[in-house]
């Protein structure tokens, strides 16, 4: 080469063919070249390299190999950095967006916000709407920002034109230009929040608005934004999907040659992946931190030798690397140009996507601008109940103006929110007897409060002492009583923090925003001590000093990592509201747009149709003549399943079958629609086709024929479907074919087949725990609905239980859990003794919080077969 090089009059560099940093990462490097061929090392040996010489070598040592061609180490290294730039070179803009004649984006982007205002800040008393206005405009013209409003503003007007519930959340709804514009349905001034937490000039980057869009509907929204500025020009965020414990012993264990059915059982052995300490003996921990899959809190995982030791050591390392692309939640870029002149775009895997190769945090370095475009469940939902409102009760509703009304609230205290955006999960339900909702604002601080964020940070059980008067409502300094009142003197919301620096340090908005970025997760400590002094500067001149001085940063310091957004929460707050009062005053038109919207939410349907029971509705099976495809009402107070639930029918033969009625026979249903005998024995099964006098066994056993018979058929070939007499079903099998048929069943609960034996065993129900003490010791049965281990919990893992009465949240202690592991996983259903606790200390009382401390668990045998739990990290 270098003879060459020289006759051709070119220079030589000299560089190794790198695939991994050090001798000791080649095993690691030669797994994941097996993962990526598909095949094990075995396979892949001949392959690969055979001595371990493709690290990453030092530059004396560079020099030392190539010692007898002078100058081509050093130029490697020059062409290195030649090859280095900086990716903000790039710089994209969004494209002009179009506005009418002689308005230019800012003109344009004010006059919709006068209109606006006209709407949501109408006079007299706007006087001090209009100035925050006057002074975010004039930031948005500062900043250059207009475009990016006005493209959020179009896709939200897309929505609005065409029937699509969303709404705009985050850090936009700090705005009033936001509000007025109709993206958010935050009222900024109203809420007295800080501007600076959205957009302020010392910021770097553009702002962040999330569109949270009803799911079902999302995709319109994506295909208008390639429509209205072009497919080239507009691309989809990529996310990079890493290595979890599961992923990771799979993967390895595969390129370590071992069966499929090994890999199974070994991931199934994992629990969790939420970050934990390494223990010292961890090989090449990365940043101090592994999975939980491997912490010493679950090493006895692997203590039995169950997964081979070569698998685990490999498996630790790769834990937390990239392992392949997905699509970003909702993120899409726009810009001028064809955005794969900024960086690599591939087509996805669904039709008419295409996506990019770098994720969120890439775009930012180039200065790609990220609209997120959320799919939202519950926005689909609250738009199916409206609708099925109108049609069965003959009442528009419009959820922005429903009223506020105390039953609301008093459902609320109860912890009846199975259902309920945001406040059904078991924490959730454990807090809000507690908190005792009574205002729209308890509920922004009730979506706040059950996070990691102020669980860690100490926050939950001061403010409930403090919400009901059990602990005075203290302040470090009085200077604090402005920004932290609402909350009772304790730090909830990050908008609270800069309010803090406001009011003692005499901090500008801009300044504030800068400090929480500064303590925020991404600390840099270099902005932090510069900010430090200047903190200490302002409070030393509003004579705050010494300790109080030193208390206050510390808070701050402590609560930057942890703070919620309160314009995230207010956002969700309304959701919350709108949510508890469809369940409340039309419960059935509730439960069946939650289950015309799956999957979505914390529960399964069969749980949501027996809360709905437990509400008054009843429920009624599918039937061909008279379901619809989707979930439907019947009356006032009844509800009937449609097709779309029982198995193997789907959405499009639902659909047909619907929009065939009515069938003079089972025969009839199969000539018309073409159903196949998967689909009519399911439907057979669900007990489907009663119209037709045919009980279950009966049209199962005639199914087969059915299918079978066509024109294409000689006659006589094909047995009857006229079934011989067949025993009845009992409760119980009708029970047992509903779940396996649709997964719901409308009339019956497990549990309840059981209750003789439960009873015999001296079990109570959950809806009889109300007349047992706070700290008795109980048995309570029930199936598993969800099983889950907060990273905030230490090891404590939370148990739902449901029988016929109700849930119950069970509490297991690590130790607990690791005595009787293997029942507690996988169990379906759970027998659990235990001390009954309550928030109220007393059986018997309303608005107190009900759980059983587990002492023991034992699986509980069921003649019907429960749904599978939905479990939780």
């Amino acid at each position: 080469l270098v003879a060459v090089a020289a006759r051709m009059g070119v220079d030589v560099v000299a560089t190794n063919n790198v695939h991994y940093a050090t001798p000791a990462r080649r095993p690691l490097a030669t797994a994941l070249a097996a993962v990526r061929a598909r095949r094990s090392l075995d396979e892949v040996d001949g392959w690969l390299p055979a001595s371990a010489s493709a690290h990453l070598r030092s530059g004396a040592e560079q020099a030392a190999r190539f010692a007898r061609y002078p100058g081509v180490v050093e130029r490697a290294a020059e062409l290195g950095r030649q090859c280095a730039f900086d990716l903000g070179l790039v710089a994209p803009n969004l494209p002009d967006y179009p506005v009418p004649p002689g308005h230019n984006e800012m003109t344009w982007l004010r006059e919709l916000t006068r209109q606006g205002v006209e709407r949501r800040y109408p006079p007299p008393d706007n006087a001090k709407a209009l100035a925050q206005i006057d002074h975010e405009l004039g930031v948005i013209e500062a900043l250059g920002f207009p475009g990016y409003f006005l493209i959020v503003w179009d896709i939200v007007e897309f929505c609005r034109r065409n029937d699509i519930y969303c709404q705009g959340r985050g850090s936009a709804a700090n705005s009033a230009v936001c509000y007025a514009l109709g993206i958010t349905n935050a009222d900024a001034v109203g809420l007295g929040l800080l501007f600076e937490r959205f957009l302020s000039p010392e910021r770097d980057g553009p702002p962040d608005i999330d569109v949270d869009i009803e799911n079902g509907r999302r995709e319109e929204a994506i295909q208008y934004v390639y429509e209205r500025y072009g497919r080239e020009n507009a691309a989809q965020v990529a996310n990079v999907i890493t290595y979890r414990p599961k992923s990771a012993v799979r993967d390895m264990g595969k390129a370590l040659g071992h069966p499929p059915g090994a890999l199974d059982a070994w991931s199934r052995q994992i629990e969790g992946w939420t970050l934990s300490e390494a223990s010292p003996d961890d090989p090449a921990p990365r940043s101090g931190h592994v999975s939980a899959g491997y912490s010493s809190q679950k090493r006895d995982q692997f203590a039995d030798g169950t997964v081979p030791a070569p698998v685990v050591a490999l498996a630790r390392q790769v834990e937390g690397f990239p392992r392949h692309l997905g699509i970003h939640s909702g993120g899409m870029v726009i810009c001028d140009r064809p955005v794969v002149e900024v960086c690599p775009v591939e087509w996805g895997r669904m039709a008419d996507r295409s996506v990019l190769q770098w994720d969120k945090d890439d775009c930012a370095v180039v200065g790609l601008v990220k609209i997120d475009l959320l799919g939202l469940g519950m926005l689909t939902a609250l738009h199916l109940g409206v609708d099925l409102i109108r049609r069965h009760h003959g009442i528009t509703v419009d959820l922005a103006t429903i009223p506020q009304e105390p039953e609301v609230y008093d459902m609320l205290c109860q912890a009846d929110s199975v259902g309920v955006f945001q406040v059904e999960s078991r924490a959730q339900m454990a807090t809000l007897p507690r908190l005792k909702p009574r205002t729209f604002y308890d509920l922004v601080v009730e979506v706040a409060l059950i996070r990691p964020g102020p669980i860690q940070g100490g926050s939950v059980h001061p403010y409930i002492r403090r919400r009901n008067g059990t602990e005075a409502v203290t302040y470090l300094h009085p200077l604090l009583e402005r920004s932290l009142k609402k909350t009772l003197g304790v730090p909830l919301f990050q908008e609270q923090l800069m309010q803090m620096a406001i009011d003692v340090a005499g901090f500008s908005p801009s300044e504030a925003d800068q400090l929480r970025q500064a303590m925020g997760s991404k600390r840099s400590h270099a902005r932090m001590e510069a900010l430090r002094e200047r903190l200490f500067t302002g409070m030393a001149a509003n004579g705050i000093v010494g300790d109080v001085a030193v208390q206050i940063y510390e808070k701050l310091a402590a609560f930057a990592d942890f703070g919620f957004p309160e314009s995230h929460s207010v956002s969700f707050a309304y959701l919350v509201y709108a949510s508890s009062w469809m369940k409340l005053h039309y419960p059935a038109a509730f439960c069946a747009a939650l289950l015309n919207a799956q999957p979505m939410g914390f529960y399964s349907p069969n749980t949501l149709v027996a809360d709905a029971r437990r509400h008054g509705v009843t429920v009624l099976g599918p039937d061909v003549n008279h379901s619809e495809a989707k979930a439907v009402l019947v009356g006032d107070s009844e509800l009937r399943l449609g097709l779309e639930y029982v198995r193997n029918v789907g959405d499009d033969l639902a659909a047909r079958i619907a929009a065939g009625r009515p069938y003079a026979s089972m025969d009839d249903l199969v000539q018309r629609t073409g159903a196949p005998l998967p689909a009519v024995e399911a439907l057979a099964t669900a007990g489907a086709f009663a119209g037709f006098d045919l009980e279950r066994r009966g049209a199962l056993w005639g199914a087969g024929a059915v299918t079978q018979s066509g024109p294409d058929r000689l006659p006589g070939v094909v047995c009857g479907s006229d079934a011989p007499t067949l025993p009845g079903m009992s409760e119980a099998e009708v029970v047992a074919a509903d779940l396996w048929a649709t997964g719901v069943s409308p009339d019956h609960h497990p549990v309840q087949f059981a209750r003789p034996r439960l009873e015999a065993l001296g079990a109570v129900t959950v809806a009889g725990l109300d007349a047992v003490a706070h700290g008795e010791r109980v048995l309570v049965g029930g199936i598993v609905t969800h099983r889950q281990r907060p990273a905030t919990s230490r090891g404590t893992v939370f148990v739902n239980l449901e029988d016929e009465t109700g849930m119950l949240n069970v509490i297991c202690s690590a130790g607990v859990w690791a005595r009787h592991r293997r029942v507690a996983r996988s169990a379906a259903a759970l027998l659990v003794r235990g001390r009954l606790e309550r928030s109220d200390g007393a059986a018997g009382q309303a608005g107190g919080a009900t759980n059983l401390v587990a002492e023991g668990l034992q699986a509980l045998s069921l003649s019907v077969t429960a749904a599978r739990s939905r479990d939780f990290r």
